[in-house]
């Protein structure tokens, strides 16, 4: 979004994809209306970030962290953050 400041936005993702060890792109997907996830963008005080750029960190089948990317599209961001994912 013009004028909006990219860091706030990654760093809710990556926190999101921590926090639910799910990438934001798929949590977006499952928490539409109807969905089992509806309304959870609400929740941990707007913490929760839905669109696509969060992925958890795995290392050896476990998760260490977070990836949290921001600034173009949805798609774009989600392919920067499987980048910096798979570099671990």
């Amino acid at each position: 979004m013009p004028g909006s400041d990219p860091s706030t936005s990654l760093r809710k993702k990556a926190w999101t994809a921590r926090a639910f060890d799910i990438t934001t792109k798929d949590l977006g997907a499952n928490s539409q209306s109807g969905d089992q996830f509806f309304g959870i963008h609400a929740s941990n005080n707007g913490k929760v970030m839905i669109f696509a750029g969060g992925i958890p960190l795995k290392k050896e089948s476990k998760i260490v962290g977070a990836i949290g990317i921001s600034g173009g599209s949805g798609e774009q961001d989600h392919a920067v953050a499987e980048a910096g994912a798979s570099a671990l």
